[in-house]
C-alpha cells in the first residue's frame, strides 16, 4: 500500500508543479508579445525520469536535450553515481543554473554496492539545504535503485514495497544483488546520523534554522560546486 500511496502522491505533485511551471510561460510569453516557437514548449525529461519525494528525483543519465526539462525542476543539487567524470557540457549547464555535483563513484556490475559510499549519499538526501536534488547514474535502474531503496528502508517502507518500486524502474534487469543489498542495509548507522542533525536543529538554545551534520570524521565524497 504505501508504494501505490507513494505513486498516487507524486502524480499529484507532479501535475500542480508542471500546471504551475506552464503557468508562469504562459505570462512570460505575454509580456514578450505572446509569440513563442512551438518547440519551447516540448520538454524531454531524462530516461527512467521520476518524482521519489516532493523536491527529490530520480533518473538515468541526462543528455543535452533533457537540459530545458531539468530547468522546471528548479534543481539545487545532484547526486551521481557513476565513476566516470562528468561531461563538460553538462558542468557548464550546473554552473549556470548554479547546482551542486554530489559524485559517488560506484562502479556499474553485478557486485554488491558499497554500503559506505550509500550511508555518504543518503546523507546528503537528508539535508534540506540540498533540494530540490536529482539522483541519477547511467540508466536509472540499479546505483539510482538502491540508494532510493535504502530511503525507502529508512522511512520505513515495507520490504516489499521497496523490492516493487525498485523492479518497477529496473525491469527485466533486476538483479538479485540488489535486492539482497538493499534487504541487509543497516539503516541505524544512519539514523544515528538523522538523530544528531534533530538535535542540533532543535538547538539546545541555537537558532540554526537548517540541519547540519557535523560528522567531519567520514570520507567526504566528491563535490564539484559552481
Amino acid at each position: 500500500m504505501a508504494y501505490f500511496q507513494y505513486r498516487r502522491m507524486s502524480v499529484i505533485l507532479w501535475e500542480k508543479q508542471q500546471k504551475k511551471e506552464k503557468k508562469k510561460k504562459e505570462e512570460e510569453g505575454g509580456k514578450h508579445g505572446g509569440e513563442r516557437k512551438e518547440e519551447d514548449d516540448v520538454l524531454i525529461p531524462p530516461t527512467n525520469f521520476s518524482m521519489v519525494e516532493d523536491g527529490l528525483y530520480r533518473s538515468g543519465f541526462p543528455d543535452s536535450s533533457n537540459f530545458g526539462f531539468l530547468e522546471t525542476l528548479n534543481l539545487k543539487s545532484i547526486i551521481y553515481l557513476c565513476t566516470e567524470p562528468y561531461p563538460e557540457e553538462h558542468l557548464k549547464f550546473l554552473e549556470s543554473h548554479n547546482i551542486r555535483l554530489f559524485q559517488f563513484g560506484i562502479e556499474g556490475t553485478k557486485e554488491t554496492i558499497p554500503e559506505d559510499v550509500i550511508y555518504e549519499a543518503l546523507r546528503i538526501l537528508i539535508d534540506v539545504r540540498n533540494y530540490p536534488i536529482l539522483i541519477h547514474c547511467k540508466r536509472g535502474k540499479h546505483r539510482t535503485g538502491c540508494l532510493v531503496g535504502c530511503l525507502r528502508k529508512l522511512q520505513n517502507w515495507c520490504l516489499a514495497s521497496v523490492y516493487e518500486e525498485y523492479q518497477r524502474f529496473a525491469g527485466a534487469k533486476a538483479r538479485a544483488n540488489d535486492m539482497k543489498f538493499m534487504e541487509r542495509y543497516d539503516v541505524l548507522r544512519i539514523r544515528q546520523s538523522l538523530y544528531s542533525l534533530i538535535y542540533q536543529y532543535h538547538g539546545y538554545g541555537s537558532n540554526k534554522r537548517r540541519l547540519l551534520d557535523r560528522e567531519d570524521n567520514l570520507a567526504k565524497p566528491r563535490i564539484k560546486s559552481s
